[in-house]
């Protein structure tokens, strides 16, 4: 017969075996990035990045902890939010904006058949990464 004691102690045993469940970053693909400077002031960080992505690359899903300017060089960038809506298409000579937070889940991909190359200005506080990996909020691509 089994006691509540002992069923308690099965029970937690168990699940120190499986830990919770975790969410799985969805890596980039294609995508080669150039640092073409980098320099502080008053506690941000100032990254400036060539970024070519090939066709059918893309950034994985991913926020950032600062704003992120870019410039389309060359190709074109399709940018989807974690909705898995489409919030941009954009050419040859536009320009992007991406905001911070983990509010502002998105994904950048080369869906044509030239490479895309971008230059992007990351403004980040001090030491933190350009990007954070984010899962695939269940749009079906990466």
């Amino acid at each position: 017969m089994w006691t509540t004691r002992g069923v308690l102690l099965i029970a937690l045993i168990a699940a120190s075996l499986t830990g919770p469940a975790r969410s799985v970053a969805t890596p980039s693909a294609g995508i080669e990035a150039t640092e073409l400077w980098r320099t502080s002031s008053d506690g941000t960080d100032y990254v400036f990045r060539q970024l070519t992505v090939a066709p059918g690359g893309s950034t994985g899903w991913h926020w950032h902890d600062g704003r992120l300017y870019g410039m389309i060089k060359q190709g074109t960038l399709t940018h989807n939010l974690a909705d898995c809506s489409v919030d941009g298409v954009y050419s040859t000579g536009d320009g992007i904006f991406e905001p911070s937070g983990a509010d502002h889940v998105h994904i950048g991909r080369n869906l044509g058949t030239t490479p895309l190359v971008m230059q992007v200005l990351y403004v980040v506080p001090a030491g933190s990464p350009l990007s954070e990996d984010a899962p695939d909020p269940g749009c079906g691509f990466s």
